[in-house]
């Protein structure tokens, strides 16, 4: 008795029993339309963050956060530029690194990246350490020309640990000709990040017996950095080349995590935003069904409009009455779907091996996806964006409607009654 005229009528249309039965099944199947709709949009974003998050922690686990290199020259002065970042207060870790190309032949040939790392510091910017499968890191002593592998390079090499590897780099100038320079390494250990750029295309060696094949004397590629926060990675690695360059006067090239892997984060987060919009299409399909029970609610109340007009009831309120009820119906298939798909991403792994165990199925076999559960993500901004998203198309879908109904004209309503 408290409520507004509109909002009151609007309830009681909600709650009664309509004359049509027809009409309750629409406004009964819009509400399960939204409501699966945000259900299954819910859940598969979370899942698809939760993908993400880990593509990202095993890139992240082998790329520095940022890198400071010297332009077009190795970096003779490491030691001191590893002592200046270590002074930032942002800087977790520090490590000078050597990365070039090289051309490894097994048993087969294969092109990869070579980089020389110092076992001691490495653990401080890299979780390499952490994904050997076979072997140790601290294998790869000074001049032992030892390599690791990437697990995936060492089977297309034909190579396993103990055996022999041949690393050709550039060719080298000399009175005979162009002669490429060889070295001959003994695999001591493999890798498994999970990722396929680093498990097929990448072997580690010690930064000094890099230097040797290298022929770069004391010099290195660059720094690499950890930080605390990964997002100040640019900020910090300025800092470190602007202070470098002040005392060395000369010039260093910075990058950081995001730049160098700048087109796999812009996918990532491109399939992300299409596979929302091709699911929010559910959440269309239930506010249409919403807009098809209001048109033919407000035709079967043609009558119940006409003395409520009448009665002195404004074309405004009998807009608000519909509109109330659109809005209403919006907002359970709405809850409804945000409460079920809740439910649902938090019990997904449980269906899923529930659906392995009765079907007898590998549903994600760890050698394709690296991972052996299902990784979720449950971010609050997403069910809030998705929330929103449903409330406003079911606000949008009442629209048209409630203007019919404020537009119907008493006399014509109840010449036939």
């Amino acid at each position: 008795m408290f409520k507004p005229i509109p909002v009151a009528i609007g309830l009681r249309y909600l709650r009664a029993k309509r004359r049509n039965g027809f009409i309750s099944f629409i406004s009964l199947a819009s509400i399960l339309g939204i409501a699966i709709g945000v259900m299954v949009l819910i859940t598969t974003l979370a899942v698809m963050s939760g993908f993400q998050r880990e593509i990202k922690d095993r890139m992240l686990g082998m790329v520095a956060h940022a890198t400071v290199t010297a332009d077009g020259e190795a970096m003779q002065g490491w030691p001191h530029a590893i002592e200046v970042a270590k002074r930032d207060p942002r800087v977790s870790g520090a490590a000078p690194y050597i990365d070039t190309q090289a051309l490894l032949r097994g048993t087969r040939q294969e092109p990869a990246a070579i980089r020389g790392v110092s076992p001691e510091d490495e653990s401080q910017v890299s979780a390499l350490a952490e994904w050997m499968v076979q072997g140790e890191l601290s294998d790869l002593s000074p001049g032992s020309f030892n390599i690791v592998l990437g697990k995936e390079l060492a089977q297309w090499l034909g190579a396993r640990v103990g055996d022999k590897v041949v690393v050709t780099t550039d060719f080298q100038v000399t009175p005979m000709g162009a002669v490429p320079q060889l070295k001959r390494f003994t695999v001591s250990g493999l890798f498994e990040a999970g990722y396929q750029d680093f498990d097929r295309r990448l072997a580690v060696v010690n930064m000094q017996d890099a230097q040797r094949l290298m022929r770069m004397g004391e010099g290195v590629t660059g720094v690499r950095l950890k930080l605390h926060d990964m997002d100040q990675a640019w900020n910090v690695a300025r800092d470190l080349a602007e202070a470098l360059a002040r005392e060395n006067r000369s010039y260093y090239r910075v990058s950081d995590w995001s730049m160098e892997n700048a087109n796999m984060f812009r996918a990532l987060k491109l399939e992300k935003t299409m596979i929302g919009i091709l699911l929010s299409l559910i959440i269309l399909m239930g506010a249409f069904s919403l807009l098809n029970s209001q048109v033919m609610l407000v035709m079967d109340k043609h009558a119940d409009i006409a003395i409520l007009r009448t009665l002195g009831l404004t074309p405004r309120g009998v807009m608000q009455v519909f509109m109330v009820q659109g809005t209403l119906i919006g907002t359970i298939g709405t809850t409804l779907g945000v409460v079920g798909g809740l439910l649902l991403t938090f019990n997904l792994e449980h269906i899923l091996r529930a659906i392995e165990r009765v079907f007898d199925v590998v549903l994600m076999p760890e050698d394709v996806y690296y991972v052996t559960g299902l990784p979720i993500d449950l971010q609050s901004s997403d069910v809030v964006m998705i929330a929103a998203v449903a409330l406003l198309m079911a606000f949008f879908a009442t629209i048209y409607p409630a203007w019919r109904a404020a537009r119907t004209a008493p006399a014509e309503a109840l010449r036939y009654e």
